[in-house]
């Protein structure tokens, strides 16, 4: 049986807990974002899920963290 590269992870954004379900390399990169930032993961998380405009919370981090070294690169 193969082992999925998905983890479903507890976080308390907005003083609720919720679940991701997100690759370790997705899950790593938010934590240097949210270190690089000087901010919690869980304020990096409450700020992604703010401004989702629709999708899961899953789906919007990905496109977070896509963007973010993507913008970064081109600097």
């Amino acid at each position: 049986m193969i082992k999925s590269p998905v983890v479903k992870r507890s976080i308390v954004i907005a003083g609720h807990k919720t679940s991701v379900s997100l690759e370790d390399a997705f899950w790593d990169a938010l934590k240097e974002i949210a270190a690089a930032r000087d901010v919690t993961l869980s304020e990096v998380v409450a700020n992604i899920d703010a401004l989702r405009n629709q999708g899961n919370l899953s789906s919007a981090i990905r496109l977070y963290v896509l963007d973010h070294f993507r913008t970064a690169r081109a600097a």
